[in-house]
């Protein structure tokens, strides 16, 4: 930044300073969804819920459908960035 600039630049570095910590939220978010230990984690407490009679079995093969596309599937699980297989781009 020049000393010119800085005058009109700095009511708006707050702004900056904000929507790069939201970025960085959310990459940390998108990071710790995708982990392959956050979904192992999820289907065993699935797999705990299910043995305890918390779910139902249906309830469990969705919820370890859905675990599991995030893992192999991430662009079908709607993970920013990536582009769904198949769209003609």
């Amino acid at each position: 930044m020049s000393l010119l600039t800085l005058p009109f630049r700095l009511p708006f570095l707050p702004v900056q300073g904000f929507i790069r910590l939201a970025e960085l939220i959310q990459e940390e978010a998108e990071r710790e969804l995708y982990d392959p230990a956050a979904v192992r984690r999820q289907l065993e407490a699935v797999e705990e819920a299910q043995a305890s009679g918390e779910i139902s079995d249906q309830e469990a093969a969705e919820a370890e459908d859905e675990a599991v596309k995030r893992l192999v599937h991430p662009a079908d699980a709607g993970a920013p960035g990536t582009r769904a297989r198949g769209d003609g781009s």
